[in-house]
């Protein structure tokens, strides 16, 4: 099986643009740049399957229904044109509850109760156990990401489905790679988020690492 995991272009909140309104992080759309990213690497994988022979006709598209995802997806698709497309919710990003589309220096002044026992823990357990209030740590997306592996198991079974190309979020692409190869906590606390449009390769059990990382 060959899974091509794929974080969104650049959003407006990766650049600051939604602090002011604070939408919600499911709306937070790509800006321009992070469009024009998508279909750059979009035509960039599409030579790359047709280099490796990488049959598009039976390949299958899974995308978190947050909506940069959504864009980054048919962005990358004017190129790929992969006609069987699919959502799951266990593909959205780590959910940062009352932290959410707030710029880390203000949350002191804002929640310095629940940003004081966020940071405790942080510093006693280490990031991947953190939990924003009302919020997800790392952990949590570490085990609701694993649902999903049945899921494709199961379109294998059945449909012989083999080529996936997975549109995510940074931490969710991270806590993927951690569950599908038993990674260690000490590799999470190490690892980088990927930058917009980095594409990382997994085929069969080998993690072949950013096959795109411009």
């Amino acid at each position: 099986m060959k899974i091509f995991l794929i974080r969104h272009g650049e959003s407006i909140a990766n650049v600051g643009e939604n602090y002011k309104e604070r939408i919600l992080d499911s709306k937070v759309t790509l800006t321009e740049n992070g469009i024009h990213q998508a279909l750059v690497a979009g035509r960039w994988l599409k030579e790359y399957c047709d280099i490796n022979g990488i049959d598009l006709n039976q390949a299958v598209i899974w995308r978190s229904p947050y909506k940069r995802t959504i864009q980054t997806c048919d962005a990358f698709n004017q190129s790929l044109k992969i006609k069987r497309i699919k959502e799951d919710v266990t593909l959205v990003e780590q959910r940062f509850g009352l932290f959410d589309c707030i710029p880390d220096e203000e949350l002191p002044k804002i929640y310095p109760v629940e940003f004081e026992e966020f940071q405790r823990q942080k510093k006693n357990g280490g990031k991947f156990f953190a939990k924003p209030p009302m919020g997800e740590a790392p952990y949590d997306v570490a085990i609701r990401i694993h649902q999903f592996f049945g899921t494709i198991r199961r379109d294998y079974e059945k449909h012989g489905t083999d080529t996936l190309f997975v549109f995510t979020h940074g931490t969710t692409l991270r806590c993927f790679l951690m569950r599908y190869f038993h990674y260690t906590l000490d590799w999470y606390e190490a690892e980088h988020n990927p930058k917009n449009c980095w594409v990382r390769l997994i085929d069969g059990d080998k993690d072949m690492g950013y096959i795109y990382n411009q």
